[in-house]
């Protein structure tokens, strides 16, 4: 190799290597931000056949949730209590309001704002899964949460 072409290739590969600084471009970090934790976001809890108590994963998840919006400004928190359709109407209509009942006090507890809450129940009527899936996946709250930064 010549010192020409040694030189030359030397300087292209400064040229890639510092080609994202070029003056005028913007740079990645620049362009693509951190996403907010403090958004919008669904989850929902499980619960077993015929029970509107909390199980441990159900704890966990809102342990979870309520620790990753501390410092977030929670606007509104809609509970939506379902159940699989294995019972009666009114009994399903009835566990589905303790299921949404029992989130919203644990949330409560994680100490989340009571007046921004949206309590509501479907029984076994809102609980179809666009997919038809088991009954297991109807037993069932589905808690959105609004929140913004502070």
């Amino acid at each position: 190799m010549t010192m020409r072409s040694t030189a030359l290739a030397a300087s292209l590969a400064a040229v890639a290597l510092t080609g994202c600084s070029t003056p005028g471009t913007p740079r990645r970090e620049d362009l693509v931000a951190e996403p907010s934790a403090c958004a919008a976001r669904r989850f929902d809890i499980y619960f077993a056949e015929d029970q509107a108590t909390l199980t441990d994963a159900a704890r966990t998840a809102i342990g979870l949730t309520a620790t990753q919006l501390q410092g977030c400004r929670i606007t509104m928190v809609r509970v939506l209590g379902l159940a699989s359709s294995t019972g009666g109407a009114d009994a399903n209509q009835a566990l589905s309001e303790q299921r949404a009942l029992a989130v919203a006090e644990a949330l409560t507890a994680a100490g989340w704002p009571t007046p921004a809450f949206e309590l509501s129940a479907a029984g076994d009527q809102g609980a179809t899964t666009a997919s038809g899936l088991a009954e297991p996946l109807r037993r069932r709250t589905e808690v959105l949460v609004e929140a913004s930064p502070l």
